[in-house]
């Protein structure tokens, strides 16, 4: 084994989520769905792949499963519905019954939707079980290059415009390429085989517009395949079946699955995407979204796909219910959320969020889908990250210690393209889920420990580069209550 290889794998010990071996998986289906019999061998097959997993049905309206639900209290919740029944409400009613498993306003389980264009394609995704490893990244929009192993971007602000870093290249180098790019960028799904694929600018339910600020190409969907429509007019099938992960973290609907039609569904079924999010409504505030690269991209090898999803999730809600709480409460409509200004409270104006962020964040939270299953292990080819976090235990004590790796700009924005970038709270999963919790060192940097994780908030650029958390707790017993 050469020595990158391996200094690559022990960085990957170092980071790999404690949570991983987290025991309890559900799957959950409404009755009419799991009567169908093509359905029903979705939901076997999950059962099946993810062993003493319980399935858990509703009839009416997915809430009914919440008493089963918290008291199983499942590491993962997998949500199997056909592509007409995932919604941008049935997005919304997902998000708000998996932070109600117990008291806490968080989300208390690492979830996903498995849906696609028919029971066979939802099957197929189900029935892929291999890890992923991100060294190839595709993206229509600016990226981390230093946090990347090899990638390629098209810049959807500025034509002409390609950055790549490529055939063990260790610098980004920028050059000229065609204005249309759109047959470039389904290259790097059909031929070069990109691991993890990133878009942004004007998104629709059906396709994604290439260009933000200039004319280019568009990708399409219609009727399960995907297409690419160059500049021209003319039309191009696109196909791979390298298996990837997506992120649109930018784009408006294109997370909203309505009818086989979905772009979210072609990309699924003839685009290798085995995990993906998306944005269900249209998208102008950016934190659930943008926030997926720095959590997924930006910490490589930290976090798996969905674990980088929960992350932000978690980040989003802290930010909502310390700055907004009355806020927390309203369930609005998804992409309704009136635009207004809301008066933080005292600890939201030590955190200098402003008025009008409360509805930006109210917006986001419920509107941000995860296809696939939500086990998937999907992650960066690790890198050194801008700081290192490890969690020890011994007995009922845990210490969480966090370390600068770039001195003062530790924990500044690692990349500022997009909207609503940097400034995420250091997140670490637990090895099992505690009760009776007592904070012993560290109360100084205003933790949440949680039964399942550990939240810092970030200290921002100047800070303290070293910092320890030290809290008891006591495990609690898988399908048992605190």
């Amino acid at each position: 084994m050469s020595a990158p290889r391996l200094a690559a794998l022990l960085l990957a010990a170092l980071h790999l989520p404690a949570a991983a071996a987290a025991p309890g998986y559900a799957v959950v289906v409404a009755e009419e769905v799991l009567a169908r019999p093509g359905w029903k061998a979705v939901c076997e097959a999950l059962r099946e792949k993810h062993p003493g997993s319980v399935q858990v049905t509703w009839k009416e309206r997915p809430e009914e499963a919440l008493e089963r639900l918290s008291e199983r209290h499942p590491a993962f919740t997998c949500f199997v519905a056909p592509c007409t029944a995932t919604g941008p409400d049935f997005v919304a009613s997902v998000h708000r019954l998996t932070r109600r498993y117990d008291a806490d306003p968080y989300t208390d389980t690492r979830w996903g939707i498995v849906t696609g264009y028919d029971a066979a394609a939802a099957l197929e995704l189900v029935r892929f079980d291999r890890p992923i490893e991100v060294r190839r990244t595709s993206s229509g929009t600016a990226i981390a290059m230093d946090m990347v192993e090899e990638a390629v971007w098209y810049d959807e602000l500025v034509a002409n415009k390609k950055v790549a870093k490529i055939g063990g290249a260790t610098e980004a180098t920028e050059e000229r390429c065609p204005t249309d790019t759109t047959r470039l960028l389904a290259a790097t799904l059909s031929d070069w085989n990109a691991d993890l694929f990133v878009t942004s600018g004007h998104g629709f339910e059906r396709g994604w517009q290439i260009g933000f600020r200039y004319r280019n190409g568009f990708f399409e969907s219609e009727d399960g395949k995907l297409y690419g429509k160059e500049i021209s007019g003319e039309r191009f099938a696109i196909h791979s079946g390298h298996p990837r992960v997506y992120l649109p973290i930018g784009n408006c609907l294109v997370g909203c699955i309505r009818d086989k039609h979905a772009y979210a569904l072609a990309m699924m079924k003839e685009a290798g995407v085995k995990g993906m999010v998306g944005y269900t409504v249209p998208t102008w505030y950016g934190y659930a979204g943008w926030g997926c690269l720095d959590t997924f991209l930006e910490q490589p090898g930290r976090y798996t796909l969905n674990e980088a999803f929960l992350a932000n999730q978690l980040a989003l809600v802290h930010r909502l219910s310390t700055a907004f709480p009355a806020l927390m409460k309203e369930q609005p409509e998804p992409g309704r959320t009136h635009r207004g200004r809301a008066e933080p409270s005292d600890d939201g104006r030590a955190l200098g969020v402003t008025p009008a962020e409360g509805a930006g964040l109210l917006h986001d939270r419920d509107v941000l889908a995860y296809y696939g299953d939500p086990a998937l292990d999907a992650r960066m080819a690790p890198r050194r990250c801008a700081y290192e976090q490890s969690l020890e235990r011994e007995g009922e004590v845990f210490t969480l210690r966090i370390t600068g790796n770039r001195g003062e700009r530790s924990f500044a924005p690692v990349h500022t393209n997009g909207s609503q970038r940097g400034g995420r709270p250091i997140v670490q999963f637990l090895p099992c889920r505690l009760g009776k919790l007592e904070i012993l060192e560290g109360g100084e940097h205003a933790p949440v420990v949680a039964d399942d994780f550990v939240l810092v908030p970030n200290p921002g650029e100047g800070g303290p580069d070293r910092m320890v958390i030290r809290f008891r707790g006591t495990e609690i017993a898988a399908g048992s209550q605190p």
